[in-house]
């Protein structure tokens, strides 16, 4: 069985903790603290409650003052590596929920967290509290030397940042995240990279105009850039917008048809869809994008869409064969039920062929 989340936070960390805070804390009761940790609700505590206990349970073996708990709480993130990541965000949780209060050494505390840790989540409830302070300190973080800092502070400011709270500011107005976006958009690391075209995704899911003159304003300058832009412009690519499509080359082609378009007529649950077609072409030129779109039944005769991609490039030749699969296996993140589907072959963010199929229990 593969290793849960929620037991990355597990004996050998909190061992590991507590060993490096006794550095800075000769008085920190290393037994007492572990066995506050692993109490009777320890077993039932999810990924994110753990992580919560953890903190709120330090606050309580730490100085009472927090800008002492704070430094000794530096101190001892220095000594965990990288490969606690994802564990060593209890370091940011503990200022979440302790330091708001404390603006500047709270700040400068995320800064130091994120380079062993990511503090995109801890740093959104400052956004919240303190808008323009907090966006005049990530401003200044994107030109940072470090990538960690830089990618805080844009990874920090998404609007729809999964997992976290929403900024229900920037989903209205996104002008300050931009200013970060335009320090960023030929940041030499991609891991930034990454992040700057994960903003621009969010922004699109709200403003979708801004986000086609930005795309409109720095494509064709470099090619990383340009592969920033497209990976940005993804959830406006797969809903056929044609403006951002026409600004990435995928126009209109008169002459393709789609043939020979075969779909299994009936598919049981937890099996799979098998469908070919051919994309045929006179010129057997021009640039384009493939893509299906399955319409699933829901509950209360309601439908819902999801488009996957099949292929992209320049169509050298004048006939191009695709045989693609889709599993109705069940999985958690999409419940399936029985009756009619439909697929529709989708080329440059048009339709050119659609089939019906029944998913039988």
């Amino acid at each position: 069985m593969a290793k849960l989340l929620k037991d990355l936070y597990n004996e050998s960390y909190i061992k590991l903790l507590t060993t490096n805070i006794k550095k800075y804390f000769e008085s920190f009761d290393e037994v007492s603290f572990s066995n506050t940790i692993f109490n009777d609700t320890w077993e039932s505590l999810e990924l994110k409650e753990r992580m919560r206990h953890i903190s709120v349970t330090l606050r309580a073996y730490l100085p009472d003052n927090y800008i002492s708990a704070l430094g000794i709480l530096k101190s001892t993130s220095s000594h965990l590596c990288l490969d606690y990541g994802l564990e060593n965000i209890i370091f940011q949780d503990f200022v979440e929920v302790f330091g708001l209060d404390e603006f500047d050494s709270s700040i400068d505390a995320l800064e130091h967290f994120t380079k062993t840790s990511s503090s995109e989540f801890a740093i959104r409830q400052f956004i919240l509290k303190y808008p323009d302070e907090t966006m005049g300190v990530m401003k200044k973080w994107a030109s940072n030397e470090n990538e960690h800092v830089r990618r805080l502070s844009c990874e920090g400011c998404r609007s729809r940042l999964p997992w976290a709270v929403a900024l229900p500011k920037f989903k209205k107005d996104p002008t300050k995240v931009l200013e970060i976006l335009e320090i960023l958009q030929d940041d030499k690391s991609e891991y930034v990279r990454k992040s700057v075209a994960n903003n621009i995704n969010d922004i699109s899911k709200d403003n979708p105009t801004i986000v086609i003159s930005l795309v409109q304003k720095w494509i064709g300058q470099t090619v990383l850039k340009d592969k920033m832009l497209k990976h940005g412009a993804r959830t406006l690519l797969k809903q056929s917008d044609t403006r951002i499509l026409s600004l990435f080359g995928y126009k209109k082609i008169d002459d393709i048809q789609i043939i020979d378009f075969e779909v299994s007529s009936n598919v049981r649950m937890g099996e799979e869809l098998e469908f070919s077609f051919s994309l045929t072409s006179q010129q057997g030129s021009g640039k384009v994008r493939v893509e299906y779109i399955l319409e699933f039944v829901r509950l209360r005769e309601k439908k819902s869409k999801k488009v996957f991609m099949i292929a992209e490039g320049n169509c050298q030749s004048k006939i191009k064969q695709f045989a693609k699969k889709y599993s109705f296996k069940p999985i958690t993140t999409r419940k399936y039920y029985s009756g009619t589907h439909n697929i529709y072959i989708i080329v440059n963010g048009e339709e050119l062929a659609s089939k019906s199929f029944e998913l039988i229990d």
